[in-house]
């Protein structure tokens, strides 16, 4: 392992789903050695279905929400005025609606009979397990919820000496934020189409705005003209790698296996792109050091 990347954390995003980021940081995390495979996408994560982690162990994720004491409320209305999720409401009693909570305590604080406390409510939960030299861990949120930023929080809130490899909601939304703020290098992958350029523009904003150092990985590639390859060179963005579109690898994926178990090429592929990224994060430290 390349001492200066050790305990960086590459995070992989894309505008949205379907281009390639779970695939991209699967067969990274398998090709870098020892490692960790975080998955932030905690709506519908499925980079587990690839590693099929033993040993898995489950942590509840909770979140802080009031309760209501009937007997101190006064009906004065400062909580409900105050809470811009309407998560509280009061007709002949104050009614907390906890779908909607987004745990910020602030009613707490405005409540001048403190009539107002808070218990903990099990917004999702974190499973860790081993894979080879991998160690998977993936935040799965419960059916219902408004956010999955605690589960996120909560995922990346353990920093470790091998690279962590972020797998990230698809899109530019909160949890996509919440995955790459802390992150040493972004990894984008985009697809050959109009639309493909559309979701890089957006996420290629996105990592601008948190001042990231970020390159390309261009999936699906076919002998046409390449939209997305143009923005790169419009914006000086590095492409890292051309994935060419091939249906072998295709099965493969929809298979459930890692292509860098699979077969000796795609190893030798992701590993070259591994070095490229550690090159890039090299890079970086020199030009801030």
């Amino acid at each position: 392992m390349d001492t200066e990347t050790s305990g960086k954390r590459i995070a992989v995003l894309s505008g949205k789903g379907g281009t390639g980021k779970t695939f991209l940081t699967v067969n990274l995390a398998a090709v870098a050695g020892p490692s960790v495979y975080i998955d932030c996408d905690v709506e519908e994560p499925n980079g587990h279905l690839f590693f099929q982690p033993e040993e898995v162990t489950e942590e509840a994720v909770t979140v802080p929400v009031p309760e209501v004491n009937a007997a101190l409320c006064t009906g004065c209305r400062q909580c409900v005025d105050f809470c811009r999720f309407h998560a509280l409401a009061f007709t002949k009693q104050l009614k907390v609606f906890d779908d909607v909570c987004h745990a910020c305590g602030g009613c707490l604080l405005v409540c001048p009979e403190q009539a107002l406390t808070e218990r903990e409510k099990t917004v999702g939960v974190i499973r860790k397990g081993r894979a080879r030299d991998v160690t998977v861990r993936t935040g799965i949120m419960q059916t219902g919820e408004a956010s999955g930023i605690p589960i996120i929080r909560e995922l990346l809130e353990h920093t470790d000496s091998r690279p962590q490899f972020i797998d990230c909601p698809p899109g530019s939304a909160c949890g996509v934020m919440e995955s790459i703020k802390d992150a040493d290098y972004c990894l984008v992958a985009a697809e050959p189409t109009t639309f493909g350029v559309h979701n890089l523009h957006m996420v290629y904003e996105l990592v601008q705005l948190f001042a990231k150092p970020f390159g390309v990985v261009l999936n699906k590639v076919v002998e046409e003209d390449n939209p997305a390859e143009l923005f790169c060179r419009k914006h000086d963005i590095p492409v890292l790698d051309r994935i060419p579109y091939d249906a072998a690898l295709g099965k493969i994926n929809a298979e459930g296996r890692i292509a860098v178990v699979a077969d000796d090429a795609h190893r030798a592929r992701f590993a070259t792109l591994w070095e490229r990224i550690q090159e890039e994060v090299r890079r970086e430290a020199a030009a801030y050091s």
